[in-house]
C-alpha cells in the first residue's frame, strides 16, 4: 500500500489568501479604472456645455471687472504716545461703527463732511518689528551698574513705555480717491483732540523744558568748577592718583566723576530734546503713506469666480439629477 505524502495545510492556505488577495487588488484597479472612464465619458458628453459656461463666466466676470469701480487704500503709521494706546484702539471701533451705520451727523458734530460710504473701511493693526537683539543684552547689563541709584527709576519708566507703545498701521480703504486725502486727515485730527491728552502732552513738555534748563545751569556750574581747577593744576604740583586733584586747603576732587556728571547730563538734554520733538501729539503720526489700488487675489477676481462657480453649479445639478434617477429606480 503506497504510503500518503504528508500534506501542509497551513501553506495551501496561505497560498489561497496570498491568491484572493491579489484578485481583490485587481478587481479595485479594474472598478477604479472603470470609474475614471465613466467620468472621462461624461465630460466629454457635457464638453459643449462645459466650455459654453467657462466662456459665460469669462465674459460676465470680465464685464463685471470692468463696471464695478476700483477700491483704494491708504496706510497711516502712527505711534501712540504716553499710554494712548487703548484710546487710539476705541476711536478706530467708534469710528468704524459709524461707518457701518452711515451715521453722516456724526462726522457732521466732529467738524467732517459726510463721506462717500460705499467701500469705506477703517482697519488698525500693530507693525511687527524685530524684537530682542544683541543690543538688548548689552543694554540690560548697562542697566545693573545704576542700581540702587535714582536714575534707575527713570529710565526704566522710559524703556517700559518706549517698548509697550509699538507703531500702528491704520488703513483707509475707499472708493472716492479724490475726497480721502480730506477725510483721512479729518479723521487723524479727530484722534489727537482729546482733552486729557492734550493737558497730559502739556504737561510732559513743560517737565522736559524745565528739566533741560536745570541741566544747563547744572552744566554752566560744573563747567566753571573745571575751569577753574584746570587752572589750579596749571600751579599745583601736588597730585594724588591719576582721577584726583589734591588743592591747597587739603580737599581733593574726582574730576574723572565731574566729567562723567557732565557727559550725563548733556545725554540727558537731547533725550529731552527728543522727547520734546516726539510728545506734541497723543497720536503720533510716522508716515502718511500715498494712495494705492488694492491688489485682489487670483481666486477673488470676478473673472475667476464666476467661471468656476458656473462649473461648480453644473456638476451638482448633474449629481440631484443622478440621485433622483437611482431613487426612482430603487422604488
Amino acid at each position: 500500500m503506497a504510503e500518503k505524502q504528508p500534506t501542509n495545510p497551513q501553506n495551501n492556505s496561505d497560498e489561497i489568501d496570498l491568491g484572493q488577495l491579489f484578485r481583490m487588488i485587481g478587481k479595485g484597479f479594474n472598478s477604479l479604472f472603470s470609474r475614471f472612464l465613466r467620468f472621462f465619458l461624461y465630460l466629454k458628453k457635457n464638453a459643449i456645455i462645459l466650455i459654453g459656461l467657462i466662456v459665460l463666466g469669462v465674459v460676465a466676470g470680465y464685464v463685471l471687472s470692468k463696471v464695478t469701480s476700483k477700491k483704494y487704500k491708504t496706510e497711516v503709521i502712527v505711534k501712540p504716545q504716553i499710554d494712548s494706546k487703548n484710546y487710539l484702539y476705541d476711536v478706530i471701533d467708534e469710528l468704524t461703527a459709524n461707518i457701518k451705520a452711515k451715521d453722516t451727523a456724526f462726522f457732521e458734530t466732529i467738524g467732517m463732511q459726510a463721506p462717500n460710504f460705499n467701500g469705506l473701511e477703517i482697519t488698525i493693526n500693530k507693525v511687527n518689528g524685530e524684537i530682542s537683539t544683541e543690543n538688548d543684552e548689552q543694554y540690560l547689563e548697562m542697566l545693573k551698574s545704576f542700581e540702587d541709584t535714582d536714575a534707575i527709576a527713570d529710565i526704566v519708566r522710559a524703556e517700559l513705555q518706549n517698548k509697550s507703545s509699538y507703531n500702528h498701521r491704520i488703513t483707509f480703504y475707499y472708493r472716492n480717491k479724490e475726497k480721502s486725502k480730506e477725510f483721512i486727515e479729518g479723521v487723524l485730527r479727530y484722534i489727537n483732540t482729546n482733552q486729557y491728552f492734550k493737558g497730559l502732552i502739556a504737561i510732559y513738555r513743560e517737565n522736559s523744558l524745565s528739566r533741560i534748563e536745570e541741566n544747563k545751569q547744572v552744566l554752566k556750574q560744573l563747567d566753571e568748577i573745571i575751569f577753574n581747577y584746570s587752572k589750579q593744576i596749571a600751579k599745583s604740583e601736588s597730585f594724588a592718583g591719576n582721577d584726583r586733584i589734591i588743592m591747597d586747603n587739603k580737599e581733593t576732587v574726582n574730576i574723572t566723576g565731574l566729567f562723567s556728571l557732565k557727559n550725563s547730563l548733556i545725554a540727558d538734554i537731547e533725550s529731552k530734546k527728543i522727547e520734546i520733538e516726539q510728545r506734541k501729539e497723543a497720536v503720533r503720526i510716522i508716515n502718511l503713506g500715498k494712495t494705492q489700488q488694492v491688489q485682489k487675489q487670483f481666486f477673488g477676481k470676478k473673472i475667476v469666480f464666476i467661471p468656476l462657480f458656473l462649473i461648480g453649479l453644473f456638476f451638482m445639478v448633474s449629481i440631484v439629477r443622478f440621485l433622483n434617477k437611482r431613487a426612482a429606480e430603487i422604488i
